[in-house]
């Protein structure tokens, strides 16, 4: 399972409609950084709870009302499933909105946390932003066109650089860099013992968590990312961020999917003894 998996290039009027997609999820991103970096360790910010027991802040509902509200302009026509306001994944077009991912990290001043923005058709991700300004860095990949980081200050003379990125070629696990996020997630959605076989048979392991994670597979700089439980706006526009750096996305069942509730990325060349060291759910 590498990223040669993916579809052939699309059709230069599907390339050109992907780029307005794209140039347009750009600018959800932007909206989202502007409420975001102000609200980024004010002293007024508001913390709520959410039935789960996940914290919610006052910006996590801003970005999205926002976001929601360029998008009924924008593309009045497609469906949107986020986190604070809901919504589901179906056929057709549906933008996939994670306001602040990593928002206990927002909510303590750790500036490890993002706005995830995908546009999923017929329930594969087509386009992907991931914007993380306190982190002064932003990926973004569409179908066809690669995946992609600009790191500095958009707009700063000078201060801004993009490149294209593309996952190691680290072949085998005793090589490996792992990551994922909180241990206890996995004794309470797979096996926390499962894990830690995973983590004996790597080279290194850390816990970057959430988004951050996948976007250093994508960009080459860890090979393995693993998480127990996701929901489908935690990683949708990482599935084509990752796949269009040449690496592979599924759930822990080896799924091509975002929606299986769990997820592991990887440079590709790792997946499949990945998964066979995590084993099925309870092993």
């Amino acid at each position: 399972m590498t990223g040669s998996d993916r579809s052939s290039a699309p059709s230069p009027d599907r390339a050109t409609d992907l780029a307005a997609d794209l140039a347009l999820a750009h600018r959800l991103a932007d909206a989202a950084d502007g409420t975001t970096t102000a609200r980024f360790q004010a002293l007024d910010l508001v913390v709520d709870r959410k039935p789960d027991r996940t914290p919610v802040t006052d910006a996590d509902t801003a970005v999205e009302t926002a976001i929601r509200d360029l998008l009924a302009a924008e593309r009045p026509a497609d469906a949107i499933a986020g986190e604070e306001f809901g919504g589901s994944v179906g056929a057709g077009r549906t933008w996939v909105l994670d306001p602040i991912d990593g928002t206990k990290n927002f909510l303590r001043g750790v500036p490890a946390w993002a706005t995830l923005i995908a546009l999923v058709e017929d329930g594969r991700p087509v386009v992907g932003v991931v914007s993380a300004p306190a982190l002064g860095r932003r990926w973004w990949a569409s179908a066809g066109a690669g995946a992609w980081v600009r790191s500095g200050a958009a707009g700063a003379a000078g201060a801004a650089e993009e490149r294209r990125i593309t996952v190691s070629r680290v072949a085998g696990l005793d090589d490996a860099y792992l990551s994922t996020t909180h241990l206890n997630s996995w004794a309470e959605h797979h096996s926390r013992e499962a894990y830690l076989r995973l983590v004996d048979a790597t080279w290194e392991s850390r816990a970057f968590g959430d988004f951050w994670q996948h976007c250093l597979v994508a960009e080459g700089a860890i090979d393995l990312a693993a998480e127990a439980v996701v929901n489908p706006w935690d990683v949708a526009p990482l599935q084509v961020l990752v796949t269009e750096a040449g690496g592979a996305f599924s759930d822990l069942s080896g799924a091509e999917t975002f929606q299986g509730g769990s997820a592991l990325s990887s440079n590709g060349l790792l997946h499949r003894a990945a998964l066979d060291v995590l084993g099925p759910v309870g092993e």
